[in-house]
């Protein structure tokens, strides 16, 4: 696009050329029986329009913005032109291209248009432009700044403005925590909930999982935001993080497992990637909504996932939270050091260190996720000296011993445990799930204890001390042990820690090295 000078805006001259609407010669005329109440279940359409770039859209709701009526076109290609009428719950919309005025057509045909939730009319205008003044400075403030980002420009402060008020119909996700793959449909079942989803874009960048995600509606883009931002899609982890993009329409060029243009199901595959099943894409180009039934967003994806073979969710038979670990180190293993190192991946409930096999124990985690994360990390690490085993076990709970019974102190209840790290839902914890590492990361440090203290703490549980960072503040630090091994001892011996002042010690495992 060139610049934003072709842009015209603002209020139509006189309202004389849009009485043709309630001619009974004009093209689009209705014809009435008299009984309907402005609904259009008794009107008999006569004859359409034929295609123009000009779209008139009905059925508006009181409250709606030119933004709003806007983002109706901005999937389908440059908006040069809107004209509301605001006491007749109508408006104009002038597409850049009658191609453009085409596509927005037919699929809005297929997916019924809604604004603030309410479903809206659109058909071709029997006007070939919109001829209006340019006296509407909001509206204009609002189109140009969708010009300058649609053509990859960087809006002035005061288009920003109007472009913030706007609020963009896409979203940049990014997802935290990822411990299971988080696929393109995936997003597209739990994001559908809240609109008509257009368009999903998906990308690695730093090492993170991100997608841009286009709604049809940005009311339906914040009401996603408002309720998924912060929520895990499977217990525990893959954490999503919400932002609005500064895109107000994503480009697709093909339909494969990374990106997907729901407007355009016969766009290739590309790249040899597999293509869209034509089935699936009908299925997609219908209304996204009815794909996932009434199930609750997250579990739906979690379904999906489970289906896939990638998660055992709880209540599904085979999968329960306790699990099995075997070849401990007998002579030095507790129920506290297990508790300690299987509460790094979710609170852990009770252990029980098998009494006639004491190089193997049950653990039993809040739910079925927690064990499945806690068994991925932990399978295969070494554990004083041993490599441990972990699987999961057929028992659905780990009891405890008969009252007045001693089992040695073999079996530990930790179900009120203070140490738990994941009771507060949304925690800060959840983001902050990584595999054992040789960085460990401290944190609730007193301001009084040097990097010496901390060094010589750490090197006293057995190991050396490589590396050292104190944060800004001083409260954290990262801590680089030699070997991943002398790290979860580390953890194990020094996590919850009294620094003195009653003040703990918390200590994790970092994704960071020194």
């Amino acid at each position: 696009m060139d610049g934003i000078s072709d842009v015209a805006v603002g209020v139509k001259r006189g309202s004389d050329e849009l009485s043709m609407y309630n001619s009974p010669n004009s093209g689009m005329s209705s014809i009435s029986d008299g009984t309907s109440n402005g609904s259009d279940s008794k009107k008999l359409r006569v004859e359409e329009a034929p295609p123009s770039r000009v779209l008139h859209i009905r059925k508006l709701p009181n409250e709606a913005s030119e933004t709003e009526v806007i983002a109706l076109g901005l999937p389908f290609g440059k908006v040069t032109n809107i004209l509301t009428l605001k006491g007749k719950n109508q408006a104009f919309l002038e597409m850049g291209t009658e191609e453009a005025a085409i596509t927005m057509v037919n699929y809005y045909t297929t997916v019924t248009p809604h604004v603030r939730n309410v479903p809206v009319f659109i058909q071709y205008s029997n006007h070939k432009e919109l001829k209006t003044d340019a006296g509407n400075q909001r509206t204009q403030a609002v189109l140009q700044a969708v010009s300058a980002v649609q053509s990859g420009g960087s809006p002035s402060s005061d288009v920003q403005e109007a472009l913030a008020a706007a609020s963009s119909p896409v979203l940049r996700i990014i997802i935290d925590n990822m411990f299971y793959p988080v696929t393109l449909d995936v997003l597209q079942q739990i994001f559908s909930k809240f609109g008509t989803v257009m368009k999903i874009i998906t990308f690695t960048k730093n090492n993170q999982f991100q997608a841009l995600l286009q709604f049809s509606d940005p009311v339906n883009a914040q009401q996603a935001k408002l309720a998924l931002d912060g929520q895990n899609i499977y217990n525990s982890c893959c954490t999503l993080r919400i932002d609005f993009s500064k895109l107000v329409n994503l480009n697709v060029k093909y339909n494969n497992d990374k990106s997907r243009d729901y407007t355009r199901p016969e766009l290739p595959a590309g790249d040899g990637q597999p293509s869209l099943d034509p089935s699936v894409a009908s299925a997609f180009s219908k209304d996204s909504n009815s794909l996932l039934g009434a199930l609750n967003p997250l579990s739906a994806a979690a379904a999906a996932a489970a289906a896939a073979g990638r998660v055992a969710l709880a209540g599904q038979s085979g999968s329960s939270g306790v699990l099995l670990v075997s070849n401990l180190n007998e002579e030095m293993v507790t129920p506290q050091s297990l508790f300690t190192l299987f509460g790094v991946y979710g609170d852990v409930q009770r252990v029980k260190i098998l009494y006639n096999k004491k190089d193997s124990a049950l653990i039993q985690m809040s739910d079925a996720n927690q064990a499945q994360l806690a068994m991925s990390h932990l399978n295969g690490q070494k554990m004083y000296g041993k490599i441990i085993r972990v699987t999961l076990s057929k028992h659905q709970t780990v009891a405890l011993p008969r009252d007045g019974l001693d089992d040695q102190g073999l079996t530990k209840d930790f179900t009120n445990s203070p140490l738990h790290r994941f009771k507060k839902p949304g925690s800060k914890n959840f983001q902050n799930i990584f595999p054992p590492s040789a960085t460990l990361h401290l944190s609730n440090i007193p301001q009084d204890v040097t990097e010496d203290d901390l060094r010589l703490l750490f090197s006293n549980a057995g190991g050396t001390v490589k590396a050292f960072k104190f944060f800004q503040d001083h409260k954290m630090a990262l801590l680089q042990m030699s070997t991943v091994e002398e790290a979860i001892q580390a953890l194990i011996d020094l996590h919850n820690y009294n620094m003195g002042g009653n003040q703990h010690l918390r200590v994790s495992f970092s994704k960071s090295t020194i």
